[in-house]
């Protein structure tokens, strides 16, 4: 209690007690509890450079203002980045007119102050700056390093410009955190740009967001706003590695922030990043600009670091991430095999083959309603309320139900998708002034080719909290697929009196938390689920579902990276949706694609969720390509048997093997007092063969089984200095469960 809130009856009764007590002896003050030495160290060096010093990272801010990262491991200094030459510019600068304007922080008068707040303890330097030259003698700022004991690989960094002159100044675009990675310092014999990379932006559908990087290599990685083809959002993280140390940066806000992530091999071989903002700002006299905080981190391992960073650091900030229910580890069938025209009587005629696997889900796909933005059923496959008679059919069966849609997106009487022409939705005809408008007036649009609801109105967010709330309370369902999941426009509609264009990307999350958070109030077993296509998922709504999907991916690869990287987002024990197994193997075919893939293993491996979308029974030859045969019943349930055995999607995924480096490509999970590991061959078609390290094993001896095929593999020992290890030779997998003998 503070002095002042003491009573004062009960001050003056203190004193007439310590003077009556006649006690002549001195009072003793107890001895203020001194807080424990930071351990982050601040060097300062005339002429430069600024040094922090955490137990496991260096960073330096040099004379020039570029910032360099080291990682601080087994007694080495190991980086990404060649010492700078004096040629080279500050990480920090930005763009007016046609000149680009850098500056050099005054070191000497760096001011160094405790850091205290969400991320913990930690050290707060402030430098000041001038930009030289006649067009920004004006223009003068501060940048501002941040490093939290609890995040010691992690150095925050933000700037705030302020126009000190008597006329204004145009802030075109400014860029924070310009790297130039290189390889040689960790890799001696390496190429400058022979490294592997993440790419966080949903730039592409069918892309690779985990990467070698080669020669020539360019990507924008626009984050936050809608890009071409509709896709957008994106993780605001691009991460570089080798076997020994990665390097990444990005920013750490929580709001889907329109910028970029730019990477580039230049001519010199060197990887360019830097995270570029378009402030499109005028500064009169006097005002002050601000940009993000952003970061620059360096680590051992492969993105899974950096990305698991990246979520803790977002966490502290407000991010609430939800555990998943319980019935999002359980299989799902999907009646998408169906395709556009599916039935109830196709849905319902495959309740005895999900009960023989033991498929608890069954979730109907894309193109049972009318309009989009509308939401009724179609009256030529689902007339009457026979929706609602088959949810309750799967329900009678002891099946759980899952619906498809597409928030946000609307039909305004432009433009078609496959399945349809659009009409102009009765949402649009009753409610024009909800639509999302580009700067020149017209309807925006957003993935599909569809006009958009402006989800930072509050009449928007209400309208889908009673679509959810016919979907699971009034037709039954037991969650959301929602598809097709990436950003929307920037709104620029008068009418609803916008602060920024922007308040509409930043206000998405609103109605993603809105059904998330309705759906688990009606049914807390629920299972909401958001697929941004081929794309990473969007910071705005990922919080806001209990199980991510790997979304789309073009073959067995791509399942395991993904199930990787969101398990470094959501968390070790997430509940990853693998997607339906047929897409573990495609072949294109024109402009389409042929799924025709059975490998459950790099589901099951990786500690994701199975996934099927089989058509039975036989509904003629257009789907010959997912029917259930004889053989892929016998296939189908082997493996669906597994899953359902181990459930190793609820374990611990552990990080123990860095991706691109370590071969054969390895996962690890805990679970039950047991190891489990996945192996896969580089190769598909040739068998690999040779010694395996089954790492995170104590000291001991170790019973080994290939799980998958039932083979007892014989005994390993696991050292305090050495890995167990296994001689082995296997084709496209190898699955283990090692237990302690």
């Amino acid at each position: 209690m503070r002095k002042a809130d003491v009573p004062i009856g009960i001050v003056v009764s203190l004193i007439v007690v310590l003077i009556s007590s006649g006690c002549s002896r001195q009072e003793t003050k107890p001895s203020p509890v001194q807080a424990p030495p930071s351990a982050i160290k601040i060097e300062r060096n005339p002429g430069g450079p600024l040094i922090l010093t955490t137990p496991t990272a260096e960073f330096q801010v040099l004379p020039s203002g570029y910032v360099q990262g080291f990682l601080l491991k087994d007694g080495k200094k190991l980086t990404l980045e060649e010492a700078p030459s004096e040629k080279v510019t500050g990480s920090d600068y930005l763009r007016s007119g046609n000149q680009e304007l850098g500056f050099k922080p005054a070191l000497d008068q760096a001011k160094v102050s405790d850091a205290t707040g969400k991320l913990g303890r930690g050290e707060q330097i402030q430098i000041p700056f001038r930009l030289p030259g006649p067009t920004g003698a004006g223009l003068e700022g501060v940048l501002q390093i941040e490093c939290y004991e609890d995040f010691p690989n992690l150095l925050l960094t933000s700037i705030e410009y302020k126009n000190s002159g008597n006329t204004d100044f145009e802030l075109e675009q400014v860029i924070d955190q310009q790297h130039r990675f290189n390889a040689k310092p960790a890799d001696p014999k390496a190429q400058p740009y022979e490294m592997w990379s993440y790419q966080g932006s949903s730039y592409n559908w069918g892309s690779d967001d985990v990467v070698k990087l080669s020669r020539g290599f360019r990507q924008p990685n626009v984050m936050g706003e809608i890009v071409k083809g509709g896709y957008g959002g994106g993780i605001p993280v691009v991460a570089f590695w080798t076997a020994s140390v990665g390097e990444a940066i990005g920013h750490v806000e929580t709001l889907p922030l329109v910028l970029s992530l730019p990477v580039a091999v230049g001519s010199d071989q060197d990887v360019n990043a830097s995270l570029e903002i378009p402030a499109k700002a005028m500064l009169k006299p006097g005002e002050t600009y601000s940009t993000p905080r952003s970061f620059l981190a360096v680590y051992a391992g492969d993105f899974y670091e950096p990305l698991h960073l990246w979520s803790r650091v977002l966490e502290r900030e407000g991010w609430e991430l939800p555990k998943p229910s319980a019935e999002a580890y359980q299989v799902s069938w999907c009646g998408w095999g169906y395709e556009f025209n599916v039935t109830p009587a196709q849905m319902l005629g495959t309740i005895p083959k999900l009960k023989e696997f033991g498929i608890k889900w069954a979730t109907l796909d894309d193109r049972w309603f009318d309009t989009y933005g509308d939401w009724n059923p179609r009256s030529d496959t689902f007339p009457g309320d026979s929706i609602k008679q088959m949810t309750d059919s799967f329900h009678q069966q002891g099946e759980l139900v899952q619906l498809w849609w597409l928030p946000l997106g609307v039909e305004d009487g432009h433009g078609r998708w496959e399945s349809h022409k659009y009409i102009v939705s009765k949402v649009v005809r009753e409610h024009p002034d909800w639509l999302i408008l580009a700067k020149d007036g017209t309807h925006a649009r957003m993935t599909r080719n569809l006009a958009a609801l402006c989800p930072a109105l509050p009449e928007v967010q209400a309208y889908y909290k009673q679509l959810t709330e016919k979907f699971i309370g009034d037709w039954g369902f037991d969650g959301s697929k929602l598809d097709n999941i990436y950003t929307v426009p920037a709104c620029y509609n008068p009418a609803h009196h916008h602060k920024s264009p922007e308040d509409s990307i930043n206000a998405m999350s609103e109605v993603y938390k809105t059904i998330f958070q309705t759906t688990r109030a009606l049914k807390p077993q629920s299972v909401t689920q958001a697929c941004p296509c081929g794309t990473p998922p969007s910071l705005a709504w990922l919080p806001y579902i209990d199980q991510a999907v790997t979304a789309d991916p073009v073959g067995a690869v791509q399942v395991r990276r993904r199930i990787k990287m969101y398990k470094a987002l959501l968390g070790p024990e997430s509940a990853v949706y693998g997607d339906h197994v047929e897409l573990s193997a495609m072949t294109r075919v024109g402009n389409d694609w042929s799924e025709h893939g059975d490998d459950f293993a790099s589901t099951i491996g990786v500690g994701g969720v199975v996934g099927t979308k089989f058509v039975w029974p036989d509904p003629g030859p257009k789907f010959k390509p997912v029917l259930l045969t004889a053989a892929k019943e016998e296939h189908w349930k082997k493996w669906i048997g597994i899953y359902n055995q181990k459930m190793l999607s609820k374990g611990t995924f552990l990080d123990l093997y860095t991706y691109g480096y370590d071969v054969p490509e390895a996962y690890a999970i805990e679970k039950d007092g047991k190891m489990y590991y996945a192996f896969f061959a580089p190769d598909e078609t040739t068998p690999w063969k040779g010694e395996v390290e089954l790492r995170g094993l104590k000291p001991g001896s170790y019973a080994v089984l290939d799980y998958a095929n039932g083979t007892d593999l014989g005994s390993v020992q696991a050292t305090a200095d050495q890995p167990a290890r296994l001689q082995t030779e296997f084709k496209q997998h190898l699955l283990l469960e090692v237990a302690s003998r």
